[in-house]
């Protein structure tokens, strides 16, 4: 499913390529597009795809799930296509994993959460690159996550991808650095979100209490004692994908409130 409207041609600001579009994902796309940016993202629930195509016309949208490097591959060729090129990358989707001790992780979950997380990553980056630099310009910014610093038990998988996704980052950073392309990190904090009210629904369940105390609860840790806002990443991800962000790169960057710990 393809669409491209107004924001098509040159002059129509930058060229940014999100994966995903839904939550996160489609408030940074939102934010591009408000900017007067073309912006072209994929998904792999079509229902999300046509949604924000119902909503955003003028979108370039495909639904592709990014673990197939074909399915990938065509919606990047499809999208450099239809806009002429790309200056900017923004690799937002990723999985959770299993949640289970190490010794539990049957290995297909292990090898879907880092070919999700990571492996997508190097396909989306590795496919841009040429473009980037032949134009000595643009950029890449990756998602990770707060965890990283605190790390997760029985989360071994989705840590270990994130830490490889700001190996990642920063190993581009240097690599593109000459060639004036800067590559970036998010980590990001707890985000309200549908996925997180879910899960905090889930654990008040199980806890017997309201979801406000497991609220309360899941937030004693975050120095701020707040979640983070949709709309905040996307206005991160904007700055880092501006002239203002010039000289910023190799940076692993926290939207999180400080989170200082996790359980």
């Amino acid at each position: 499913m393809t669409k491209i409207g107004r924001a098509s041609g040159a002059a129509a600001g930058r060229r940014v390529i999100i994966t995903g579009a839904q939550s996160t994902a489609r408030a940074v796309a939102e934010a591009f597009l408000a900017r007067g940016d073309q912006v072209a993202v994929c998904d792999v629930d079509r229902r999300a795809v046509a949604q924000f195509l119902e909503s955003d016309p003028e979108i370039f949208a495909r639904a592709a799930d990014v673990s197939d490097e074909a399915a990938l591959t065509e919606f990047l060729d499809a999208a450099t296509t239809a806009m002429g090129g790309v200056d900017y990358l923004v690799n937002v989707v990723g999985i959770a994993g299993p949640t289970k001790p190490t010794e539990d992780v049957e290995t297909r979950d292990w090898e879907k959460v880092l070919r999700v997380n990571v492996t997508a990553m190097f396909w989306a980056a590795r496919a841009v690159i040429p473009f980037l630099k032949a134009q000595k310009s643009g950029g890449i910014v990756n998602f990770s996550t707060a965890s990283t610093r605190t790390l997760l038990p029985k989360r071994s998988p989705y840590i270990v991808s994130k830490y490889a996704v700001e190996g990642l980052t920063r190993n581009l950073a240097r690599e593109l650095g000459p060639h004036n392309v800067r590559v970036n990190a998010l980590l990001p904090g707890p985000i309200d979100n549908d996925r997180m009210r879910s899960v905090l629904q889930k654990t008040a369940d199980a806890q017997g209490v309201t979801r406000d105390e497991a609220i309360e609860s899941a937030l004693r840790y975050v120095s701020m004692r707040s979640t983070i806002q949709p709309a905040e990443i996307a206005e991160m991800v904007t700055f880092l994908c501006s002239d203002a962000a010039r000289h910023v790169t190799g940076q692993l960057i926290g939207v999180d409130g400080n989170v200082e710990w996790e359980e």
